[in-house]
């Protein structure tokens, strides 16, 4: 057992031994069944405290030749007849690119040292081998591989520390990338190479400089896309384990999603984790990094990007192409690219059969609204996000005329960025309404054409004793036109297993005078008949 050579199986029952440790080792079906064959380059990435490290463990302690088969006792990998190929055959090499990086000041440098303890750990392990040259790693490792026959899995965390370190030091990244693909392309000793980062592959040109890796991205994770984070399940599960309220959870953490069936919705493990041992929802996986990481891209505003950032904090999509995206963090040729990056980053969901990024969750929305508080370009976002408890009390309080005075306010703020069309006074609502998302999930009625989007704010669980709301926005028509079509259209019917109060919103705007009005009625349940016949659809802005 060496430092880098067969690590063992320490710091993968150090993840067992946790309070919560949630059984990711299925995924090494998926391993082994690409162990030895043209398939065997995996890169894996997914953002920051996504679990990334707690898997790079497993797998060295899975294939590692010194650990025990009793590592594994009780877990899906080890529940079937025999475990799947490669278990306890091979030699594994472990590397944390970001440790070389810390201690050294050059690629060069890098290069050397990762290089020099590699072969350290091989020649204390096997001295007795006839090596042609035992100051070359890729010589060393075959001749090494044609002794014992076992093959290398070599796991790399941290990949791409080097692009976020030496962001514009494209010769730096240049010798690194062409290390990776000289030690590991066409190599028979390879069993399997395993990357996993943040980032996918760098691209130069039109190729890559890895090409013969797959990659399993936040866009597209394919087979692992139920390991990238906690699924449903497995958060359900831990909510009840913890006594938690899991619609609140749902609200805080969900949003990333795929089209696997094997994966549904994804959840943050590292938040999840964090609210189930301190019994409190709050943001715990933003608290890793600052807000100006987020702040440097959504302020490049790049091709019109801080509308679009706009219109996703008041629950939109936005269109993207990915295909453009550098896989770094400094190219940025389009809104697109820098949109691409963020949802690397973790900051955007992204849907894949749309082609579409939105907000994910609670959480990171929250990030949104701290990263717009500073700096005059988002100073009026700003103000419309910090009035938006004034305007949810009046309309609690059912006063309307406040309540047409906080939306006009609302209008005024944002009008110099988005308000141009009809759909503009939905978006201005959903951002000045930004305060019911401590306590309400959002339903939407997508416009058909040309229209607003109605809204309906539902009460969650721990907060059922508010009323829901069903908001309807007109243009031109009056505020008691837009609550005539509130009960004409059914609105209510959204809420069709709801039995508490409900407050019917109509807001108007007069283009002519420039006024905004408000109505605001108290039902009931039972509804009067007819609310029932028409069920909005359930927004997907935080749950792709």
């Amino acid at each position: 057992m060496g430092i880098y050579l067969n690590p063992g199986a320490d710091l993968f029952l150090e993840a067992r031994r946790s309070k919560i440790y949630v059984d990711k080792t299925a995924m090494l079906f998926e391993l082994s069944a690409v162990l030895g064959t043209q398939q065997k380059y995996v890169c894996v990435s997914r953002p920051r405290r996504f679990g990334k490290s707690m898997a790079a463990n497993m797998i060295c302690a899975y294939y590692d030749h010194t650990v025990a088969d009793e590592v594994f006792a009780g877990l899906a990998v080890a529940r079937g007849e025999e475990f799947p190929r490669g278990r306890g055959a091979c030699d594994v090499l472990r590397l944390n690119m970001q440790e070389f990086l810390s201690e050294t000041e050059s690629m060069a440098e890098f290069l050397s040292l990762l290089k020099d303890s590699l072969l350290w750990d091989l020649l204390k392990e096997y001295p007795d081998y006839d090596y042609l040259r035992r100051d070359n790693l890729r010589r060393v490792m075959d001749t090494v591989y044609a002794q014992t026959q076992r093959p290398f899995v070599i796991v790399i965390d941290e990949w791409d520390c080097i692009f976020r370190e030496y962001p514009h030091d494209t010769e730096a990244q240049r010798a690194y990338l062409d290390f990776l693909r000289d030690w590991l392309k066409d190599k028979a000793y390879i069993g399997l190479a395993y990357m996993t980062g943040i980032l996918p592959i760098k691209k130069y040109g039109t190729h890559s400089a890895l090409n013969m890796f797959t990659e399993y991205s936040m866009e597209d994770p394919g087979a692992y896309a139920r390991y990238v984070g906690f699924t449903e399940e497995e958060t359900r599960a831990l909510c009840e384990a913890y006594g938690m309220d899991f619609e609140e959870c749902r609200a805080w953490y969900d949003g990333y999603a795929f089209p696997y069936p094997e994966a549904g919705h994804i959840y943050s493990p590292k938040s999840v984790v964090e609210a189930m041992l301190r019994q409190r929802f709050g943001s715990y996986w933003n608290q890793t990094e600052t807000y100006e990481a987020l702040k440097i891209y959504i302020d490049l505003n790049e091709g019109g990007l801080r509308d679009a950032i706009v219109r996703m904090m008041a629950g939109g999509r936005e269109k993207i192409d990915t295909t453009t995206f550098s896989n770094d963090m400094t190219t940025f040729h389009s809104a697109d690219d820098v949109m691409t990056l963020l949802v690397h980053l973790g900051y955007l969901g992204y849907d894949l059969d749309r082609g579409e990024v939105f907000i994910p969750n609670n959480e990171v929305l929250r990030e949104y609204v701290t990263a717009t508080k500073h700096g005059e370009e988002w100073s009026i976002i700003s103000r419309t996000l910090q009035a938006s408890d004034a305007l949810l009390d009046a309309v609690l309080a059912g006063d309307e005329e406040k309540t047409a005075a906080a939306v006009a306010q609302a209008h005024l703020e944002t009008s110099h960025i988005q308000y141009n069309d009809e759909n503009a006074l939905s978006y201005t609502l959903s951002l000045a309404f930004y305060s019911t998302r401590r306590f309400y999930n959002v339903v939407r009625e997508l416009p058909a054409g040309k229209g607003f989007a109605d809204l309906v704010f539902l009460p969650r669980p721990r907060h059922a004793e508010k009323p829901a709301l069903v908001v309807e926005l007109k243009w031109d028509k009056g505020a008691m036109a837009a609550i005539r079509q509130i009960k004409e259209k059914g609105y209510a019917g959204a809420l069709a297993d709801y039995a508490g109060e409900i407050l019917l919103v109509g807001i108007s705007y007069d283009r002519r005078t420039r006024r905004h009005e408000a109505r605001i009625e108290r039902l009931e349940r039972p509804a009067p008949r007819g609310l029932e016949e028409s069920v909005p659809s359930v927004d997907n802005n935080s749950k792709a």
